[in-house]
């Protein structure tokens, strides 16, 4: 007698597509701009590519930023899954930089930080990291890595545990750079810095423990991008 096959539980999480602000360089954090029209084919590519992959959502997670919200509308309808239920959860926000949020890549990551440790940005921990934007941050807005990190496992942890609850399955969820980069490190100890817009992060989850599969993969993109090419190429 056969027992009953457990089906994984796996989060496909996606950055949001490229913004107004990462494209002059600015740190987002819990402040928001809007995708780019690049950055909007570059999710078109993403939602081709996954609907091509043939994967099946059960549900659909995303911050609650507009850059989120804007990047996960185009997926589901690319994917055609616009129907499935749709959360936003604000533990999967990006990190907050304080004072510094909307200020320049280039003042926080390359001047500030630096300066406090006295060492080069790349060889910071993420600890470190967030140690230093709270040390630095004038308004009093900047999460302790306790609280920052606390939240982000949350956050996903409650996105998989609802997924397996409903008998496992795929969830399609729409993040952040460090955030995503976040959950990673928490996960397996890696660091992943600069993550692709529009990259997906593959994690599965399983009697309560999180396993890494997958981190900043283009190849949707890439396949969705080839779709739009080729579809161009027959219109004309």
């Amino acid at each position: 007698m056969g027992g009953t096959v457990m089906v994984k539980t796996k989060l496909y999480i996606a950055r949001h597509g490229k913004t107004m602000f990462n494209t002059i360089g600015r740190a987002q954090g819990w402040s928001d701009s809007p995708l780019t029209v690049d950055g909007e084919r570059g999710i078109q590519e993403l939602g081709l590519g996954l609907k091509d992959a043939g994967i099946v959502f059960k549900e659909a997670f995303s911050s609650d930023s507009g850059r989120t919200l804007q990047t996960m509308e185009i997926i589901l309808r690319e994917c055609q899954q616009e129907n499935i239920p749709y959360t936003r959860d604000k533990r999967i926000r990006e990190w907050c930089f304080g004072s510094l949020d909307g200020g320049y890549d280039g003042e926080l990551f390359n001047g500030v930080l630096p300066r406090v440790f006295d060492k080069d940005m790349t060889k910071l921990t993420y600890q470190e990291m967030a140690a230093g934007i709270y040390q630095v941050d004038t308004a009093g807005w900047a999460e302790t890595w306790e609280v920052l990190s606390g939240r982000i496992l949350e956050g996903f942890t409650a996105i998989a545990e609802k997924i397996e609850a409903l008998g496992g399955g795929n969830a399609i969820v729409v993040s952040h750079g460090m955030t995503i980069g976040t959950i990673v490190y928490l996960i397996n100890g890696m660091h992943p810095h600069g993550l692709d817009n529009g990259s997906v992060t593959i994690l599965e989850y399983q009697d309560g423990q999180f396993s890494v599969k997958i981190v900043g993969d283009r190849s949707y993109r890439e396949i969705g991008r080839a779709k739009l090419e080729e579809q161009a190429s027959s219109e004309q």
